[in-house]
């Protein structure tokens, strides 16, 4: 895993471009601090949280005692569960006759992704307080777009990032621990991908030549989960808060949130967005098809077999997919195999941030060879 730091892309000439969150806060019992840290931030009035079924539980009530204690007016409306563009609408014309100062997302990935388009389409600040360390959404200012089926779409890139982002780790500690697993495969892939984008002198998802910082605070991330991602789940099953969750939660979520934004991404996230093309994949969540992304990726660019094989070893430990078979995916189907190729190789997509000609042709074998590996290992 040899940092590429080094690399300078000089003849590109474009500006290095690193970008983040106004705040992030994070430890057990921050929820508690949601009120204090919106009067920081020189909020008052309404504030508008789209939320799902678990924070309308758990954290609701919270909501509804400590920000009329600093002036704030908690309104409520419930995430319907699929980030598309139906689902935005919806929030959106809900949302306007509240007049709200701010919107908060609270709930997982897709919660995060459909508060940040609603507050972009309606011009007001966007926070986000997720209850799952699952993905690496919650500090970025994009949204994954999908369709009601579960393919996805598009994306959307907005100008601002969220001013807050809060984690209240003794939520996340209560989630289902595959939640976190499939965090630890979304955030995985972070370095892996960031470290081809830095060699082939492409471009971030903010627009600019990746920085020396988000190179370093994505191979910190790989670093801390592959240090504490076993001992965080332990934490998980006991249902509380440790020193090592408390690390992986901010690699899974600051960490890879910077990492993949300004450090870019690769194959494995656009073999994520192939594997939604096919129907027995949309159970299986977002970070699991990301870990099998990244396999298929470090198999495509011919790494060290040594490398490959930690990454195994690692997803298989903790619980992520190894296998085509494990992301819904029938490894004997050519026609899946070819509509996942094809759909990871379109115009745009970050396949083509590597540092060299990406084609459906070579996907589709690095896919079965992959699949193959995981096979093996059993």
């Amino acid at each position: 895993m040899a940092h590429t730091s080094s690399v300078i892309c000089f003849h590109q000439r474009p500006l290095t471009v690193f970008a983040s969150p106004g705040r992030y806060v994070q430890g057990p019992g921050a929820t508690h601090e949601l009120g204090r840290e919106l009067q920081r931030l020189g909020l008052s009035g309404r504030v508008l949280f789209v939320a799902g079924r678990t924070a309308q539980r758990d954290l609701q009530p919270i909501w509804q005692q400590v920000l009329p204690e600093v002036g704030l007016e908690p309104v409520v409306i419930a995430f319907g569960g699929e980030c598309s563009e139906a689902e935005i609408n919806r929030l959106v014309v809900e949302a306007r006759s509240s007049q709200a100062v701010a919107l908060v997302g609270a709930g997982g990935g897709k919660a995060s992704d459909t508060a940040r388009a609603v507050a972009d389409e309606l011009n007001v600040p966007a926070i986000i307080t997720p209850t799952l360390a699952s993905t690496d959404s919650p500090c970025s200012a994009l949204s994954v777009i999908y369709s009601e089926g579960g393919s996805v779409e598009g994306f959307r890139f907005f100008n601002r990032h969220p001013l807050l982002v809060l984690v209240d780790t003794q939520v996340v500690a209560r989630a289902p621990k595959r939640q976190l697993v499939g965090g630890l495969g979304d955030a995985l892939s972070t370095w892996f991908e960031a470290r081809s984008v830095r060699q082939s002198c492409s471009h971030n998802m903010v627009g600019g030549l990746p920085s020396s910082t988000s190179s370093a605070l994505a191979k910190l991330c790989c670093d801390i989960l592959l240090a504490d991602g076993p001992a965080a789940c332990a934490a998980v099953e006991a249902g509380v808060p440790t020193p090592a969750l408390e690390r992986v939660v901010e690699a899974n979520n600051l960490l890879s949130g910077l990492g993949f934004e300004s450090g870019g991404l690769a194959v494995a996230h656009a073999v994520h967005n192939g594997i939604t093309e096919i129907p027995g994949s949309h159970d299986v969540i977002h970070g699991e098809k990301v870990a099998f992304g990244l396999l298929t990726q470090l198999v495509l660019e011919g790494q060290p077999q040594t490398e490959i094989n930690e990454i195994l070893h690692y997803q298989k430990a903790v619980g992520l997919p190894i296998t085509l078979a494990q992301v819904g995916v029938d490894a004997n189907n050519d026609d899946q195999l070819q509509r996942i190729a094809a759909r990871s190789v379109i115009p745009g997509e970050s396949s083509h941030n590597e540092p060299f000609p990406v084609t459906a042709e070579a996907l589709v074998a690095a896919l079965k060879a992959a699949d193959q590996l995981g096979r093996a290992l059993g």
